[in-house]
């Protein structure tokens, strides 16, 4: 809508105001296509204002509701999957993970290296100093670990035995 029209809707609707409305006016008296598009928007706003607006009828909401609750709730579907696809999917997929393991042993050389087991063990490389601290400090933590499970344990057996004041 251009703004000739739409200063003209609102000339109708009366709400220009001042020299906005003086010269709406001024052009519909002096141009003859205004004053055309003016009487057409006139006669359009008088056909609508005199037609009825239908309204409903006082129970029509109360119809509504009680169409709307007769209608069952839409059920959720629940599809049900064909296992024989599940296993179907998964026997291929073992299929080919069997199939890669068996070209891998195929291609594969096994041989074996001899191998010098010498089961000597130098205690003092192993027990250090460093080691011995590891070492406890390890089982402090357990220890710490232990002792928190173990009182909370207490603690909810206490909680649920006691009596409701």
């Amino acid at each position: 809508m251009n703004t000739i029209e739409q200063q003209l809707w609102d000339y109708i609707d009366g709400q220009l105001e001042g020299e906005l409305k003086k010269s709406i006016e001024d052009k519909i008296h002096s141009d003859p296509q205004v004053k055309l598009q003016y009487e057409a928007f006139l006669s359009l706003n008088l056909t609508l204002s005199k037609l009825d607006l239908e309204e409903p009828s006082m129970s029509f909401i109360r119809n509504v509701t009680e169409e709307i609750a007769s209608v069952p709730a839409p059920v959720s579907m629940k599809t049900k999957v064909d296992t024989r696809i599940i296993y179907g999917i998964g026997g291929f997929f073992v299929a080919c993970i069997f199939g890669i393991l068996g070209f891998l042993a195929y291609n594969t050389n096994f041989t074996i290296p001899s191998f010098n087991f010498d089961l000597t063990f130098d205690t003092q490389k192993i027990i250090t100093p460093t080691t011995i601290n590891i070492f406890l400090f390890v089982d402090l933590i357990l220890g710490l670990i232990f002792i928190d499970y173990y009182l909370r344990k207490r603690k909810s057996k206490f909680l649920i035995d006691e009596p409701a004041a």
